[in-house]
């Protein structure tokens, strides 16, 4: 993994008490590599990230992790906002919905995976606290996106990729689907919590509408975090 330092002015202080609890990975969702650092760098646009990785695996770092950098935007998880604060961000270089989505070549997730496992190390972040931007921010995020390859950073222990079991079938109503979403930590009362829950979890089939197969993952995923 290459990496270079290219620090950002745009971070502050972690709350009394904070620790990065959190790993939060966002797509940059600009035309190019260079558009997306000079504004993660440019003090004017008051964003950043911790690190932002390009599609030929180079990492660019630009704040130090004890520091809050401020990427998460308006967002929540178990119900608790402030997620800067508690987290650590990681933009992956993609041009987005917007501007040409498309699917993360193999060397870029070869760097975003090494990465993360060592962030993760580093500050005992759990696989289930390892979260895409849309996660934290259903009603107005998308990203990483459902052509990001979360069963392969899940099998290096980067997210949870729940398999389902025979103890997971069976009828379901609307108000268990929210619960269920709300006690692994997503904002049940958020438009497009369920469209979130399936563009990360079952990204062929992301109606927004629950079915079997989406409660069938969803009970899965709350039954092997014990939640």
């Amino acid at each position: 993994m290459r990496l270079i330092d290219l620090p950002s002015p745009n971070h502050g202080p972690r709350p009394d008490g904070a620790r990065a609890e959190l790993l939060i990975l966002h797509y940059t969702g600009m035309p190019t590599a260079a558009h997306a650092l000079s504004r993660l760098c440019d003090p004017a646009a008051q964003v950043s990230a911790h690190y932002t990785v390009d599609e030929d695996g180079t990492v660019y770092a630009h704040v130090p992790e004890d520091r809050r950098a401020w990427h998460a935007g308006v967002s929540s998880w178990r119900g608790l906002g402030d997620v800067n604060g508690r987290s650590i961000g990681i933009e992956i270089v993609n041009p987005g919905h917007e501007f040409g989505y498309r699917p993360f070549p193999p060397v870029q997730m070869d760097a975003v995976e090494e990465l993360c496992v060592a962030v993760m190390g580093r500050h005992g972040i759990r696989a289930e606290d390892a979260l895409g931007h849309s996660d934290i921010a259903p009603a107005r995020k998308e990203d990483p996106g459902e052509l990001f390859d979360w069963p392969r950073l899940a099998r290096a222990g980067v997210g949870l990729w729940p398999m389902p079991s025979q103890a997971d079938e069976g009828p379901f109503t609307g108000d268990e689907v929210a619960e269920l979403l709300g006690r692994y930590g997503y904002d049940a009362a958020a438009p497009r919590a369920l469209l979130s829950f399936q563009r990360h979890f079952l990204p062929e089939r992301m109606t927004g509408v629950a079915d079997d197969e989406t409660v069938r993952r969803l009970r899965a995923l709350v039954r092997v975090t014990g939640r």
